[in-house]
Formats: C-alpha cells, structure tokens, sequence
C-alpha cells in the first residue's frame, strides 16, 4: 500500500485528488497539508511513502517544505507539481531533492503511473520536459570543477558516457540507441550510477551532473 500525503492550499484540489487515490487498491491518502509547515511537520509524523507537493502555498513555500521533507524524513519521497511544465520551481524543487515534478494537467493515468514509480525508487521525470527545463534553467547555475568530486573517479569510461546522456534527459530508450546498448545494459550502468554516487532517483544524478561541473549547459545562440 502506497501512503500519499497531500500538499496543496486548494481545498477542492485536495478534495479532488483523493478521491482519485483512494480509488486505487494500492493507495490511501495518509493526510493533507495547506501550507508547506504542516506538510513538513506531518511527513515526520505520518511517513508517508509519496508526498504529492504543490509549490506556491503560504507561508513556507513547497521548495522549503521538500528542503526539510529530504533532510527530516528521507524515507518519504517528493512528487512536485506544478502550474507549467517549465516553471522555475520544478527546476528548484530537483534541487532541493524532489525524486521528480510534473504539471498539474497530467493526466490521472500518469499521475498514478509516476506516483507508483516514485514509490517504487525511481524518479519521475519525462525526458521531454526535462531537457526543456534544463535549457531553460541550468545556465543559471554556478558548476564547480568536477575534478573536485572524488565520485566521478568511481565511475567507468562507459558509466561516465550513461551519466552524460542522463544528464542531459535522454530517457533509457535513447540512451540505449545513443550508445548502441541494450536497454537492459543501460539500466544497469544507470542503477551502477546511482550506488556509486551515493544518489536516490535520476532526478538527484541530472542535478548533481551539472552542479559538479560535469555537465555544462550548452552556450546560448548569438
């Protein structure tokens, strides 16, 4: 069973949400949250599996909240969602450690579908939108020398190439077909990855790709 809190400071939104979860024999909704203080108070409380975080509530905002959710309840892992596929608190909510985001106009099918993902450890990303968020966001970033992050020197030549391609949002599919691998091959080096960075979810390896410096944002068109 897949424990869901929900943050969000419309009512009706909440209303509309559990109604959609609690039609699901795998998921009950363990609490709700109108403001990110409670939704932080009730994680360490109620530890849920999935906290679905909305990121404009007041008070403290869901970027803070999932800052403390990452840091005070680390078994409970953060779905954002937000108004538009490129808002600029998707891209901060992946810093703060949220395991993915998505627009609240996802359909319901996704939305369960990246819920249950998320439950299971894997991050819920779509590639699509992630390299359009990266385009957009990740020239704002101030990446160090990656040579510094003694991590990097854990990884293959061929673990280097999976984590160059994830970074950038290519999904298992593509980066199988970039590499001339088999999709199973990738997810090992993915998952190879993640233990030898001392990561959770994709999500954690395309932030730490770029704020490591390796991975840098392509230069902008003159």
């Amino acid at each position: 069973m897949i424990r869901l809190l929900i943050a969000d400071d419309e009512s009706l939104l909440r209303m509309a949400f559990r109604m959609v979860f609690e039609a699901e024999p795998d998921m009950e909704v363990a609490g709700e949250a109108d403001d990110g203080e409670r939704a932080a108070r009730l994680a360490r409380h109620l530890r849920p599996d999935v906290v679905l975080m909305d990121v404009r509530m007041p008070g403290l905002d869901g970027i803070e909240a999932t800052r403390r959710i990452v840091r005070d309840s680390p078994r409970s892992r953060v779905l954002i969602l937000t108004t538009f596929d490129l808002d600029e608190y998707a891209f901060a909510g992946l810093r703060a450690g949220a395991a993915g985001f998505l627009p609240k106009n996802t359909r319901p099918q996704e939305l369960l579908s990246a819920i249950r993902d998320v439950a299971a450890g894997e991050a819920a990303l779509s590639p699509r939108v992630t390299r359009r968020v990266l385009e957009r966001f990740a020239p704002q970033m101030t990446p160090g020398p990656a040579e510094r992050d003694e991590r990097l020197a854990q990884l293959t030549a061929r673990e280097h190439e999976v984590l160059t391609q994830v970074a950038r949002g290519l999904s298992n599919a593509e980066v199988a077909a970039a590499l001339h691998l088999a999709e199973a091959t990738v997810k090992t080096h993915v998952s190879r990855v993640l233990v030898k960075l001392g990561l959770r979810d994709r999500a954690q390896v395309v932030v730490f790709a770029y704020e490591s410096g390796f991975v840098r944002p392509a230069a902008p068109d003159l």
